[in-house]
């Protein structure tokens, strides 16, 4: 499970409905994998504005991930502009600009999309139900009790 899906989960307890406490579900006992995945800028500043800043970087700071900046970056933070002189030009009279991402896009791109949780539970900050994650899969099935 991405460390984004933990963005738009919460309890799903009726009772925890209603409840601030209940977003973000807290990790516990987690491990974690790295699987690396291709960069992918445009998706990075769509879901930027989307991001529920606070919270991402309280769950990174559970899981001992390096911190976030303490407010989100702008959308436009996330490329470098770099000049290079085409291959085949060797006057060096014909510069192109190459848009890049920049180190702050590289290091959301690894929090976000490439840190993955394998196993472990989650846990409801409001009811302390803890989900199981086995294999990367959070089960969220309730016992009829809690429905």
């Amino acid at each position: 499970m991405k460390l984004l899906t933990l963005n738009f989960l919460t309890c799903a307890v009726k009772t925890c409905k209603t409840s601030a406490s209940s977003f973000p579900l807290h990790p516990r006992d987690s491990e974690l994998e790295i699987v690396e995945a291709e960069i992918n800028v445009q998706f990075l500043q769509n879901i930027l504005p989307r991001l529920m800043w606070e919270e991402l970087g309280g769950l990174v700071n559970e899981l001992g991930l390096p911190s976030l900046p303490p407010t989100a970056p702008l959308p436009s933070a996330l490329v470098e502009s770099k000049l290079q002189a085409p291959e085949s030009d060797t006057t060096g009279l014909n510069i192109e600009k190459l848009e890049v991402p920049s180190q702050v896009a590289r290091d959301l791109h690894r929090v976000l999309l490439e840190t993955c949780i394998m196993s472990g539970g989650l846990v409801c900050g409001n009811c302390g139900h803890e989900y199981k994650v086995l294999e990367g899969v959070a089960n969220f099935l309730l016992p009829a009790h809690l429905v």
